[in-house]
């Protein structure tokens, strides 16, 4: 097994991945008291080499593989890569590409929503994984030959899988689905921690200008500390204390006290008087620092039997198919449907996912199909009257 702890070796295994079509990639990190993720291993593999890169080792400096990450020439294979890509780009400044996510293919491949990699591998592979080291301190060193397997596995396998599916994707048409998919897997914001975007990790509960200015404002403001402190978010102050602090409003320190969400002694903190400045000043400027988003639209009542049928549909659309349902819609998209049909701006109504569901939920919404059982099956059939 191929440990690289020096920038030398790092360089000459970046040196000769520069001529692979791609590299399967995955990472080991802890989270559990850090705002940041603590990178403490890269595995890496290429078709014919594998190893596993210490960023943890004294002095090594990451660059060349930084240099591969930015190659736009070597796909970049990973496994519900969301995490992995967070790291990569803090570590890059920029998202890897092109980027190849096994989990969204196995998903235009027919293996249901959220597929994990101990079953993808068995479904495809037919191996059993040993996941025993899962709960590894990664940080902690050394690591035993055991855990070093089992994390190495984790792109062994993954360069097996990536040719094959590849392979089906092509065959079954469906390899422009997933790389739609991956582009944008590709948004920078997805994996920037930039404060002023903050809030849009919540769910407003208010649209008027001064409640979205104030929650606006508390999330960058415990945004910037936990980033400062380096600890979660929630340790700053939880979700609900956001709510509260923007429904609110606090203009002294006293009116932090004995308020439900925010934790006893919050009020005594140093750094308290700043979010209510902070929270102040965007509320005086709300027309220009409050949050450009539209107010939901008000849906109509009464939804609950067509966002049902349209369930039915999706399911039936996508069992056809043999693709998990969540590549086309989810619930929030299907009642927006259900409420403003060709109106509704949700991807279901665009690109092959209309193809394949949209036009037709659009003509059962406008009681062209309906759905009906034959044979203990449920299909789809016309209610428009046959031309004599």
């Amino acid at each position: 097994m191929k440990i690289i702890t020096t920038t030398d070796s790092l360089a000459k295994f970046c040196k000769k991945a520069k001529s692979a079509p791609f590299i399967a990639l995955d990472t080991e990190f802890m989270r559990e008291r850090t705002f940041y993720s603590q990178l403490c291993l890269i595995q890496m593999a290429t078709p014919d080499d594998e190893a596993i890169l210490d960023p943890l080792a004294d002095g090594i400096d990451l660059s060349p593989l930084l240099s591969l990450l930015a190659n736009k020439d070597i796909e970049k294979v990973m496994h519900a890569a969301r995490q992995d890509m967070e790291i990569f780009y803090k570590l890059l400044g920029k998202v890897p590409a092109p980027l190849f996510d096994t989990q969204i293919a196995a998903m235009a491949l027919g293996f249901g929503e959220n597929v994990g990699y101990l079953a993808l591998v068995k479904g495809r592979l037919g191996i059993n994984l040993d996941k025993g080291a899962r709960f590894t301190d990664w940080a902690r060193r050394p690591l035993s030959e055991n855990q070093l397997n089992y994390a190495l596995a984790d792109v062994t396998h993954l360069r097996d899988l990536y040719p094959g599916m590849c392979r089906e994707l092509t065959k079954k048409g469906r390899m422009g689905w997933v790389r739609e998919e991956m582009l944008s897997m590709s948004d920078p914001h997805l994996y920037d921690f930039d404060p002023e975007r903050a809030w849009m990790r919540l769910k407003p509960r208010m649209f008027r200008q001064d409640y979205l200015a104030a929650l606006k404002a508390a999330a960058a403001w415990r945004e910037r500390e936990a980033q400062f402190k380096d600890v979660p978010r929630g340790r700053i102050l939880k979700d609900d204390g956001i709510y509260v602090i923007a429904q609110r409003k606090p203009k002294r320190i006293q009116d932090l006290n004995n308020v439900r969400g925010i934790p006893g002694g919050f009020a005594n903190r140093k750094n308290a008087s700043d979010l209510i400045d902070e929270v102040q000043k965007a509320i005086n400027n709300a027309a220009d620092y409050a949050p450009d988003t539209a107010r939901k639209l008000q849906m109509p009542s009464g939804l609950g039997p067509s966002v049902d049928m349209l369930k039915t549909l999706l399911r039936l659309k996508t069992e056809y198919e043999d693709i998990a349902p969540r590549l086309i819609a989810n619930v929030a998209d299907l009642t927006e449907l259900a409420a403003f049909g060709k109106k509704a701006d949700v991807r279901a109504l665009s690109s092959w996912r209309r193809e394949v569901f949209g036009e037709d939920a659009l003509k059962m919404l406008n009681g062209e199909i309906s759905l009906t059982l034959r044979d203990k099956k449920v299909v789809a059939v016309s209610c428009v009257p046959q031309s004599e």
